[in-house]
């Protein structure tokens, strides 16, 4: 089995992933900040190597690169890469040193789409700082891998969700309050008429997609995997089966985007305009072939298992 370096695993998805990675008999190494737990427990982590480092000041310094190439690893998982020079630097100094890299980018890359469901081959188009950086990651990633042999594969998660942290909600947005209005049966003005879409995936599958890589690493090297669940949602359809799920008739209401975006709060209507001008979704189905991926969890199921947590923590009150 190979040693497998895990950085910034501690976090969505390696609470699934670095789990998986000890039972299928790899020894693992988390590097993080030592900040953050795994939003799930299990027994497994007893047995994970935790190394403390601060990314961003050991990059500063000329460290960190080297730290991560200290360890030996054969397969390095890059979490929490969000700027070139900072894929650049450790891409350096594990050339010709592993069998696998492997890259966490995002949907963001698309911005938005000329056709839905969007697969690899769709033209990036990213707009706003943290899309262009991811975007500029992969173009750099394939090139490597292709031209200098570079063993890099990148995989682009969608919205994230699971037990411990809150969905992306049916205005686009985080603020737990939509979804207690809903439990309520409260009416919930959507923007628009409610059909840009969100595309969700539960932190276990896009894990899938990791271990896929890894075990299919012919199909995966210089190659990208859309990371989402088998269907996007739109606003509307997304909200009236959250009423439901709660046993009420949808309460819904429309407004223009202008006007919406004043009944939010600023941050609110940011992060909601964020989401609504991508109208994010993804095609699954080269994962699928390539690696063999099945997501376990619809994007309804995933949001409604991450919302029961925050019921059973008191965050959402259901009477």
């Amino acid at each position: 089995m190979a040693r497998v370096v895990v950085i910034g695993g501690s976090g969505h998805v390696g609470t699934y992933l670095i789990p998986a990675l000890v039972e299928r008999g790899h020894a693992v190494v988390n590097v993080s900040r030592g900040l953050a737990r795994p939003y799930t427990s299990s027994s497994t982590w007893q047995h994970v190597e935790q190394l403390s480092a601060d990314r961003p000041l050991e990059e500063r310094d000329g460290t960190f690169a080297s730290r991560i190439k200290a360890l030996k690893p054969d397969i390095v998982i890059d979490m929490i890469s969000f700027e070139l020079t900072s894929t650049q630097q450790l891409v350096e100094a594990l050339r010709g040193e592993i069998e696998h890299f492997i890259h966490c980018s995002t949907l963001w890359v698309y911005g938005h789409t000329t056709a839905v469901p969007a697969d690899e081959n769709e033209p990036l188009n990213a707009f706003g700082e943290y899309g262009i950086n991811k975007a500029e990651i992969e173009r750099w990633l394939v090139h490597e891998a292709r031209t200098s042999g570079f063993p890099a594969t990148i995989f682009r998660p969608g919205h994230i969700v699971g037990p411990g942290w809150a969905p992306i909600n049916p205005l686009g947005h985080l603020n737990i309050d939509v979804f207690q209005r809903i439990a309520r049966g409260q009416e919930l003005t959507l923007p628009n008429l409610g059909l840009e879409t969100v595309h969700h995936v539960h932190a276990e599958d896009v894990a899938q997609i990791v271990l896929g890589s890894m075990s299919q690493w012919r199909s995966s090297v210089g190659e990208v995997f859309n990371a989402v669940s088998d269907q996007a949602l739109n606003l509307r359809g997304y909200a009236e089966a959250m009423f439901d799920w709660f046993g009420f008739q949808p309460q819904l209401a429309y407004a223009p985007l202008e006007q919406w975006m004043q009944l939010q709060s600023p941050e609110d209507a940011q992060l909601g305009w964020e989401h609504i001008a991508r109208s994010s979704c993804l095609s699954i189905n080269k994962a699928r072939r390539a690696l063999g991926y099945q997501p376990r969890y619809t994007s309804l199921a995933g949001v409604q298992e991450s919302v029961s947590a925050l019921i059973a923590a008191g965050q959402i009150e259901t009477h």
